[in-house]
């Protein structure tokens, strides 16, 4: 149970504006698409052999029905999506996914229905598409203008919830620092007190309050209108973690606990029973579904037949030029650990001298200005076109166009030593492109850091993410050498 105040009050208004603006603006859009069809003048009454829309053209009052049955699907979908948390409201980046996302699953759930069910007047495909266009600009827009009022001070105070750590360990360090450098999270860092018996795994090396005793916590509650306490001191004995779940509950405020005997995968993790016994752990993620791997798959199958055929006269072009600089074979062939640690021959344009590879176990990768680089190497590693090859390791299913980068047989071995969960990566096939790439984590930079983000990735994979890594690769090259 969490307690109500003022400042929640407020919160659930701005909420509930949003949910009218966008309910709002679900409509405008689905009328400028009728006008756009129908009313526009810029598409025939029969536009061409692509669409079985009636010569007649419909009335705006035949059109009403439809476009409430529209909205309404539309609307639930954001909801079926989270859209509406408050927690939300100040997260316009993930706000602005979620609209296209639903905006995208309603334009195929609609013409779908069209195809399923007939409906008198016919629903107009042009009519679907142009509303998907006409909805999404008006949402964003929309959305966008809230946003920068919502980011105002004192409405963006309101909106934030007040959170207090009990202990203190790695994991919190992490959670604090993401909060304090992230203007768009709904969360407000108060301070921290200490774990029972005045204990702190690790003491806070970040700007926070350190309050006094664990036996002021009800106190600091309330005098600081904390919203959420986080544990994250596991060495907290089941007594006491009973007695601070009961004593948040006593003071209306949210308990949560920092998995850090889960690490990795966290949002895997799912409750569970064995004979009525409750029991906690990962389950499946979402590449372990037979219809997400299936989608996968089958976008992985086109994108590489489109990019072999594009990118065909460009392999053949800097193939001349790499003859040209240093005679000898074009592509270069290497060993690479795939899904399951499996091994498998990954295709690259050659970027160095000939003998390259044998100095390969030196270093885990290339460093910048490298002595073995071609001058033509220097400037396809800088464009990401050595990796062009790659797309006939993707049609023969040994790798996706976006995962985990692949690491060298030696180099895997020796960083899952070093590096916790490192093989954990391995759960998914590796990307010609990645999360951690696009963000930056690529060539001689932190590896614990990038193994984080291929985690994350594996955690939260969905279509639109592996779009978006891919449309993201074409302009962010950062540590690309």
């Amino acid at each position: 149970m969490v307690r109500s105040s003022p400042r929640d009050v407020v919160a659930e208004g701005l909420n509930m504006l949003a949910v009218m603006g966008d309910l709002a603006m679900i409509l405008l859009g689905l009328v400028l698409g009728y006008w756009f069809r129908f009313k526009s003048g810029w598409v025939p009454a029969r536009a061409g052999w692509w669409t079985s829309d009636e010569f007649q053209l419909p009335q705006f009052h035949e059109y009403i029905g439809l476009i409430v049955v529209g909205a309404i699907f539309l609307f639930l979908t954001y909801l079926y999506l989270d859209l509406y948390q408050v927690q939300n409201l100040l997260r316009i980046r993930r706000v602005a996914n979620q609209v296209v996302k639903g905006a995208v699953f309603w334009l195929f759930a609609y013409l779908s229905l069209s195809l399923v069910l007939r409906f008198s007047p016919p629903i107009s495909r042009i009519y679907v598409a142009g509303s998907f266009f006409s909805v999404v600009t008006c949402m964003l827009i929309w959305r966008a203008l809230l946003y920068r009022v919502l980011r105002l001070g004192q409405i963006a105070e309101a909106l934030r919830f007040n959170v207090l750590f009990v202990g203190w360990n790695s994991e919190a360090t992490r959670v604090a620092e993401l909060l304090q450098g992230d203007p768009h999270q709904p969360y407000r860092l108060i301070g921290c007190v200490p774990a029972p018996g005045g204990r702190f795994q690790n003491l806070p090396n970040v700007a926070i309050r350190q309050f006094a005793a664990y036996e002021n916590l009800s106190a600091v509650i309330q005098t600081e209108a904390i919203d959420m306490v986080v544990l994250a001191d596991v060495e907290t004995s089941m007594q006491d973690i009973v007695s601070l779940s009961n004593q948040c509950e006593r003071d209306l405020v949210q308990f949560k606990i920092i998995p850090s005997y889960f690490q990795i995968l966290v949002s895997g993790l799912k409750l569970d029973s064995i004979a009525g016994v409750p029991i906690m752990g990962v389950t499946e993620l979402p590449l372990d579904r037979i219809l997400n791997r299936f989608l996968k798959r089958t976008v992985d199958i086109l994108g590489a037949l489109v990019g072999l055929l594009l990118a065909t006269p460009i392999m053949v072009v800097l193939g001349i030029a790499i003859f040209a600089e240093s005679p000898g074979p074009i592509l270069f062939f290497q060993e690479r650990v795939g899904r399951a640690g499996r091994v498998f021959r990954m295709l690259k344009l050659r970027s160095m001298r000939l003998g390259a590879d044998r100095t390969d176990h030196i270093q885990q990768s290339t460093g910048r200005e490298d002595p073995r680089l071609l001058r033509i190497g220097a400037f396809i590693r800088r464009w990401n076109l050595d990796e062009v090859p790659q797309f006939w390791n993707v049609l023969l299913g040994d790798m996706s166009l976006v995962g985990p980068r692949p690491e060298r047989t030696y180099h895997s071995e020796q960083l899952s030593f070093r590096i916790p969960h490192y093989n954990a990566r391995l759960a998914s096939k590796p990307g010609m492109t990645g999360w951690a790439q696009v963000n930056g984590l690529r060539g001689d930079t932190d590896l614990v850091e990038r193994v984080r983000y291929d985690l994350h990735y594996l955690e939260n994979w969905s279509l639109w993410l592996d779009f978006q890594i891919m449309v993201q690769t074409f302009f962010k090259r950062e540590n690309a050498y």
